[in-house]
């Protein structure tokens, strides 16, 4: 791929953007991304995903130029493909957090909306500035970021298209941790590694779990839930997680991923 590489080290993947200067999303970008977050999440090999931008920006946003050319026509038949390539982010499998340095705006920070957390540089600016051009988010701002920081905020933040700088976003919920932005890279490497040696189909059903379950009522989710819970007894790694627990204690089972 061009722009977009999976680069895997250790049981951790980094998705990284590289389309300088900003790494605007074209239609190639968002293409490359959807087939390495497919390869992060059937590779055996990756436990965890990073999803990072460099050290000076995340993503500032979708290509203007490109979608400037676009027809109504043009873009009913591109849409459905741009929210499913960030939804492919979304539906790894496996814990992904989001580096966030720079700008992370419009699409970046659609993208970034896509992680599991988000960690941001203290220099880091979010925001969903698309209104200023005329139109809302395409590519699942409107509805994640809705159920990340609540409908008021997204309603304030996707009104105005205004930015909002690490502090803000750390206050309402919509990155998880503020770091210098030199340690943006590691601090988001440090708890991916974590999960290296994790039950591998626990997590798996957390994250299905946790993630189907929002979308619907709490009974049915309750339901997704003993479901989940009930097949997970059907894994090596329940019975060795809870055979070293009754020997050694809690923490020290060494999981086969299986």
């Amino acid at each position: 791929m061009e722009f977009v590489r999976l680069e895997v080290a250790d049981g951790v993947a980094t998705l990284r953007l590289d389309r300088p200067k900003m790494n605007a999303l074209n239609e190639q970008v968002q293409e490359e991304i959807r087939a390495a977050a497919t390869e992060a999440a059937t590779r055996d090999d990756v436990k965890a995903v990073v999803v990072y931008g460099g050290e000076k920006v995340f993503a500032a946003g979708a290509d203007i130029k490109e979608m400037a050319e676009m027809s109504y026509t043009d873009m009913v038949k591109r849409s459905g493909a741009l929210q499913s390539a960030f939804t492919a982010v979304a539906k790894i499998p496996k814990p992904v957090v989001a580096a966030i340095t720079g700008y992370a705006l419009g699409g970046g920070c659609e993208l970034a909306l896509c992680a599991d957390v988000r960690f941001a540089a203290d220099t880091a600016v979010l925001g969903q500035p698309e209104i200023l051009l005329g139109i809302i988010p395409g590519a699942g701002g409107t509805q994640r970021l809705t159920r990340l920081v609540g409908p008021s905020k997204a309603k304030d933040l996707v009104f105005t298209g205004r930015f909002v700088k690490a502090d803000e976003a750390l206050a309402i919920g919509l990155v998880d941790r503020v770091v210098p932005a030199d340690q943006v890279y590691d601090e988001a490497l440090a708890w991916a590694r974590q999960f290296t040696g994790a039950a591998t189909y626990a997590l798996r059903a957390a994250k299905e779990t946790i993630d189907r379950g929002l979308e619907t009522d709490l009974e049915t989710g309750l339901e997704i839930e003993r479901q989940q819970f009930a097949a997970l007894f059907a894994t090596e790694d329940r019975a060795i997680g809870m055979e070293s627990f009754v020997e050694s204690g809690p923490g020290k089972a060494e999981f086969v991923g299986r």
